[in-house]
C-alpha cells in the first residue's frame, strides 16, 4: 500500500492542478469527492502544489483558484482518454444541433493535435467503427442553433425569443423564456425555463422549436438549480398500475417501460406482472398499453380499463367513417 501511494499521489496532485485550470473556483469538498479522498488529503495536496511554485489563491468558505495568467504546459492524454474522444464526438454528431456539432468538431481538431502519433492512429482506427443511431429527430432541421443558443443564454443569463409548437396547438406561439437548464430524457432534449407568456416555469422540447434567437435582455427572475425543478416534476401525483404481460412480449418492453414509471416485475408461470407509478395515465400510459394490449391484461386500476375501452371505441368509430 505504501509503495503505491507515491505514484497515486503524484497523479492526484497533477489532476488537481488540471481541475484548478478547468474552473474559476473549485471547493475542497468537490476535489475530495472527485478523487475519493479526505479533505485533509486535499489540503495536503494543495500545499504541495503551492510549495512547487503554483500560485493558488484560497478563501475560506469560497474555494481555490489559480492566479490570473498562470497556465501549465499542454497535458498528454492516455490511450483510454483518447479513445473516449471518439465516443464523445459521435454522440455530439448525432445528439446535438448543427452549430454545436461544428464547434465541437473544431475543438476535436485541437485536441487531436495534442495526441502522440500512436494515439492519433488509435483514434483514426476507432472512428470509422463507431456508429450512433438516434431513434428520434432531436431538433428542427430549420433551427440549426437551438441547443447552442440555449447554452449561451444559460451562461450569459439572457432571455431567449422563440416560436414554439406545442403538441396540442394548431400553430406555433411566440415565447420569451429564461432558460434554467437543458436535459436529455426519453430520446429527446428538453428545456426547463421561466415563460413570460405563462408567468410560470414550463418544459419545452427542442424538436418543437420553430425559430429561436438570443436577446440582450437580462433575466428578471432568480432561478433555482435545474435539479430543483426536475425533482418538483418527479413529485407530481402518480397512480399505481399493475399489468400482466405474456413473457414472450414482456422482454420487448424493457427498453420503454422506464419511461412510464416502471417499478418492479414478477414472473409467474409464463406471465410477467409489472408494477408502475404513472403520472399520465389517460394518455401516455393508456396509449402505450394499446401497442401490446392483445398480449396483456390490466390488473389495476379499473379506470385504466375504462380509458382503453374509450380509446378503442374511438378507433372503431374513426375506421367506419
Amino acid at each position: 500500500m505504501m509503495q503505491n501511494e507515491g505514484p497515486k499521489r503524484f497523479d492526484r496532485v497533477v489532476s488537481i492542478l488540471i481541475q484548478l485550470q478547468s474552473k474559476r473556483i473549485i471547493k475542497a469538498q468537490e476535489l475530495a469527492e472527485r478523487f475519493e479522498v479526505s479533505l485533509r488529503t486535499i489540503y495536503r495536496d494543495i500545499k504541495t502544489l503551492e510549495a512547487s511554485g503554483v500560485p493558488i489563491y484560497s478563501e475560506a468558505g469560497i474555494g481555490y483558484s489559480l492566479m490570473d495568467g498562470y497556465r501549465m504546459p499542454p497535458v498528454m492524454f492516455t490511450q483510454e482518454e483518447a479513445a473516449s474522444f471518439v465516443a464523445a464526438e459521435k454522440l455530439v454528431q448525432k445528439f446535438t444541433d448543427k452549430v454545436m456539432q461544428r464547434d465541437f468538431a473544431s475543438a476535436m481538431y485541437k485536441l487531436k493535435a495534442l495526441l502522440r502519433t500512436n494515439d492519433k492512429d488509435l483514434v483514426s482506427n476507432i472512428e470509422s467503427q463507431v456508429v450512433m443511431q438516434p431513434m428520434q429527430k432531436k431538433f428542427n432541421e430549420n433551427v440549426p442553433n437551438a441547443l447552442s443558443t440555449l447554452f449561451e443564454s444559460i451562461a450569459r443569463k439572457t432571455q431567449v425569443h422563440f416560436w414554439y409548437e406545442a403538441i396540442n396547438a394548431l400553430k406555433p406561439t411566440e415565447r420569451i423564456i429564461e432558460p434554467v437548464g437543458v436535459f436529455h430524457q426519453d430520446n429527446f432534449w428538453y428545456i426547463i425555463a421561466y415563460c413570460h407568456l405563462r408567468k410560470d416555469y414550463r418544459q419545452f422540447r427542442t424538436d418543437r422549436i420553430q425559430r429561436i434567437s438570443q436577446t440582450d435582455k437580462r433575466f428578471t427572475q432568480k432561478h433555482q438549480s435545474l435539479d430543483y425543478y426536475l425533482q418538483s416534476k418527479e413529485q407530481r401525483p402518480t397512480r399505481k398500475v399493475k399489468i400482466e404481460v405474456h413473457h414472450t412480449v414482456a422482454k420487448y418492453l424493457k427498453g420503454e417501460r422506464s419511461y412510464y414509471g416502471f417499478i418492479e416485475e414478477e414472473l409467474i408461470d409464463d406471465k410477467v406482472t409489472m408494477t408502475f407509478e404513472v403520472q399520465d395515465l389517460e394518455n401516455g400510459f393508456a396509449r402505450w398499453f394499446m401497442m401490446f394490449g392483445d398480449h396483456a391484461k390490466i390488473l389495476e386500476p379499473e379506470s385504466l380499463k375504462a380509458r382503453i375501452q374509450e380509446l378503442l371505441e374511438l378507433n372503431v368509430k374513426n375506421l367506419k367513417e
